[in-house]
């Protein structure tokens, strides 16, 4: 019976502490790389299709999210508020990535989350998709703010710090 008490305790000890992160690596890219180039259809009909290098010489926000990862979702959001509130933003230009399945999912997501931004793609072959794998999304979806030369100046970038950035660019 003695055995059973201490089971029981290392039990709920080991689940308890699986809930902590203790800096939870993200997979990716990292600051410093170069991030891959890749061309993409946008969910307007009509126009071509859109490359990460056509936006060499600006500075440029990466932002891969899903409607159904509600940390991302609400990432992805407050960053586009942030480059649409920011008197100067010429310098900034954000590219929003879902990897939703359906487009009508994400064009709802889109309307409901207010995300102003003609550079706004839906991959629908979502998380088995060449660009996941190429920027190795596999343990989450993140965002990058890139320099003018494509080079990763920052991962997962929160909104306050995205502001900092903006105002030091522009």
């Amino acid at each position: 019976m003695k055995y059973v008490k201490w089971i029981f305790v290392v039990l709920l000890i080991g689940s308890l502490t699986s809930f902590v992160e203790k800096d939870k690596p993200t997979g990716g890219l990292n600051v410093g790389d170069i991030a891959p180039d890749f061309k993409i259809q946008s969910m307007s009909a009509g126009q071509p299709l859109a490359e990460l290098s056509d936006m060499k010489g600006k500075y440029v926000l990466l932002s891969f999210w899903a409607s159904y990862d509600a940390h991302s979702r609400m990432q992805n959001a407050s960053l586009s508020n942030v480059l649409r509130s920011a008197s100067r933003n010429d310098n900034v230009e954000m590219v929003s990535v879902s990897f939703d399945e359906y487009q009508s999912i994400f064009k709802e997501t889109v309307r409901k989350d207010q995300i102003v931004t003609p550079t706004c793609f839906v991959e629908t072959k979502g998380e088995s998709s060449g660009l996941f794998k190429k920027y190795r999304l596999g343990r989450g979806f993140t965002n990058y703010l890139l320099d003018e030369n494509g080079v990763i100046i920052a991962k997962n970038i929160s909104a306050a710090d995205l502001s900092a950035y903006v105002s030091e660019i522009g």
